[in-house]
């Protein structure tokens, strides 16, 4: 603790903080508060940490296999992800996979960026766009200068279809539907123009290597959950998975957590919500708090699904490495995957890939039997044996146009935190970090 006590502690004892969940916002919460001098307890009801972007345990030919729960896209944007990894000691060199945007599919149509200082490698990836003709070109160059003439602005309630109106079918299915999609998990027609154009603003028109592909090359819990944890147990924080916060309570000096059986979880200073909004929600109301506004929001967001098919090849059939670590591919309710990435390229087995299906509809059966007919078709594979489909309903939040999210702050001492929280970020891993540290520092603005 810090000799001043810092804005969380003092000389005499620390604050204590409880945070509740083991997501990428609750790591980066407990980390934050943990270095501004509070005595830390982070509570997790599964017993694997990371959230929605955690590790999965399955067996591959009778070989344990670390998979992840869905198929996770970092980009260079992403600093504050970064610098937390790199500050916990990920050597983000080998753990992530660097390399320029790829917009490519199978057959080659596509952009590609290159390694060049911004915006001029948005520039020549457009004009050197394979599949495109000059006046689909002509028009993203027009539409890219008069979203920086507005300064990235739009309408509220202009979703990225209207936004992009003036391109073409063929500009839009290749470009601007798999970056909505990626990045909003959420249909153009439907996804806001606005976060879409903050996106934009930050991946493509901003630092040099922002808009960098980063692939993981390890599973989602080494990349960030696991280092973090260790971390805070070394600095003396504790770390409880497999314990389901029930219920939080007002004191006359804080918070009180119970578990199950009514079972006495401990009283803090504060407490940090860092769990989904609907089981954020759920605690809320059962304190009685007059948070009718909050508890609206949260409880009005709608939510997308994703899905990650993971599928490899027999060990009699021919080997199997894609072009590229990961190609777009043409998606449509028939074929509905709109990535694939070549897991071996990724230091996985020979022979894995990942399927993902943002904004997925539809059971696990059929998006198996649909994307696989896919790969058949658009990979011309016919040798595919599906190992595992994994599907989070609740993955992200429908990111619409004008939506109205939750603030940070509930009530005094009570805070919360997560990719869904109000910001001009979609639900994406930096969103969360983000949200998370931010939290951790407004601890002191909530007494």
């Amino acid at each position: 603790m810090p000799a001043d006590g810092g804005y969380c502690g003092s000389v005499v004892s620390a604050v204590r903080v409880a945070i509740v969940g083991a997501g990428w916002a609750a790591c980066a919460a407990a980390v934050q508060a943990t270095r501004s001098g509070c005595e830390v307890t982070l509570f997790e009801a599964s017993r694997t940490a990371g959230g929605r972007a955690r590790r999965v345990d399955v067996t591959l030919n009778g070989q344990p296999l670390a998979l992840d729960n869905g198929q996770h896209i970092l980009i260079g944007a992403y600093s504050e992800t970064l610098k937390l990894t790199a500050e916990l000691g990920v050597d983000t060199s080998t753990s992530l996979l660097r390399m320029p945007l790829t917009l490519q599919f199978p057959d080659g149509d596509g952009l590609r960026f290159p390694n060049w200082p911004s915006p001029l490698d948005a520039l020549w990836a457009i004009l050197s766009a394979r599949g495109w003709h000059w006046r689909d070109k002509l028009a993203m160059l027009k539409a890219s200068l008069q979203w920086q003439r507005s300064q990235f602005q739009c309408p509220p309630q202009q979703s990225v279809a209207q936004l992009c109106s003036s391109l073409s079918e063929r500009v839009m299915a290749t470009l601007i539907e798999p970056l909505c999609v990626s990045a909003l998990n959420t249909p153009a027609e439907r996804a806001s123009g606005q976060v879409f154009l903050r996106v934009m603003q930050d991946a493509l028109f901003s630092a040099h290597g922002a808009s960098n592909l980063l692939l993981p090359r390890v599973d989602l819990g080494a990349l960030l959950p696991d280092a973090a944890l260790a971390w805070l147990q070394g600095q003396g924080g504790e770390v409880r998975l497999g314990t389901r916060v029930q219920a939080i309570g007002r004191t006359a000096n804080g918070w009180t957590l119970r578990g199950d059986a009514e079972s006495e979880l401990g009283e803090f200073e504060h407490v940090i919500l860092a769990c989904p909004p609907g089981e954020a929600a759920r605690l809320v109301q059962a304190c009685a708090l007059p948070c009718g506004a909050w508890l609206d929001e949260a409880r009005g967001l709608q939510h997308e699904a994703i899905a990650t098919i993971y599928m490899t090849v027999a060990a009699t059939s021919p080997p199997l490495r894609l072009s590229q670590p990961m190609l777009a591919l043409r998606a449509s309710s028939e074929q509905p995957a709109q990535f694939v990435f070549d897991r071996a390229q990724l230091g996985g087995p020979s022979g894995l890939l990942a399927f993902v299906v943002s904004a997925s509809s539809g059971d696990s059966a059929s998006l198996g039997r649909q994307v696989m007919a896919q790969a058949a078709q658009q990979l011309g594979r016919h040798d595919l044996l599906h190992l595992q489909t994994i599907v989070e309903k609740r993955a992200t939040f429908a990111c619409s146009p004008g939506l109205k999210r939750p603030g940070m702050r509930i009530a005094a001492g009570l805070l919360a935190c997560g990719d869904y929280i109000e910001g001009p970020y979609p639900a994406t891993l930096e969103g969360a970090v983000r949200s998370g540290l931010e939290a951790a520092r407004q601890l002191t603005l909530s007494q």
